[in-house]
């Protein structure tokens, strides 16, 4: 596929409009500036009115971090005794770890298991973003000690459903996407703002850019009252 075919078939994908057409979430400087952020929707996806704000980081990948968030849920809420509309959780994903907010197109395109050495259970790479898809139909009446039902889900949809905030750092789309072009993991001809472009509009769900990551757990700890937990390194 020649480069203006591949970019005009991307652009296909957020529903048929053209992708000079559609806005890049923190725009498209490697340094996302105030002009770009949307802080409106970073202080209403972190700032709801709640009683408990806790921030996970993750730097390497580790998917392990998803069953700690969905240990902290269940100790608030069962535990300690925290209504679920009273608990805010960020995950604060950057470095390798950015690649949790991609959509599976965007795992597929760029390869980006085989990008990032993540591989699954028999060695081979991974080929989409398997750490989204709820494994649980979504039932508050379920027990907590039911393996099969919501409150063991680790899936970040699911968690999301609980209270999960799930950040992008728009640093790490911008040094990935620089890494994939220059790796050989994107067409030929593609710059890193085109690739970096394509991953921003093609996150996950309910994922809100931040202009980096390193910055935005400053603020949610100064400005927001989140407590830290160490990133998985």
């Amino acid at each position: 596929m020649n480069r203006g075919a591949f970019l005009m078939s991307s652009a296909m994908l957020a529903g048929g409009a053209p992708a000079a057409a559609q806005e890049i979430p923190g725009g498209s400087n490697v340094v996302e500036g105030a002009r770009e952020f949307d802080r409106a929707a970073f202080t209403a996806a972190v700032d709801r009115p709640v009683r408990v704000r806790q921030l996970y980081e993750a730097v390497a990948f580790r998917p392990a971090i998803f069953n700690n968030i969905k240990n902290s849920f269940n100790g608030l809420q069962f535990g300690f005794g925290y209504p679920p509309d009273a608990i805010s959780i960020v995950l604060a994903p950057h470095g390798t770890s950015a690649a949790y907010c991609y959509s599976d197109a965007i795992w597929q395109r760029y390869r980006i298991g085989e990008f990032l050495k993540l591989t699954d259970a028999q060695g081979m790479p991974i080929t989409a973003n398997v750490f989204v898809a709820a494994r649980a139909p979504f039932d508050t009446g379920a027990s907590p000690d039911d393996e099969a039902a919501m409150y063991q889900d680790r899936s970040i949809s699911m968690l999301q459903r609980r209270g999960l905030v799930v950040l992008t750092c728009h640093t790490a789309v911008e040094e990935q996407a620089a890494g994939l072009a220059a790796a050989g993991f994107a067409p030929p001809g593609m710059s890193r703002a085109e690739i970096a472009a394509d991953i921003l509009r093609h996150l996950i769900p309910g994922a809100v850019v931040v202009p980096a990551m390193v910055a935005a757990i400053a603020v949610l700890q100064a400005s927001y009252r989140y407590t830290y937990l160490a990133p998985q390194l």
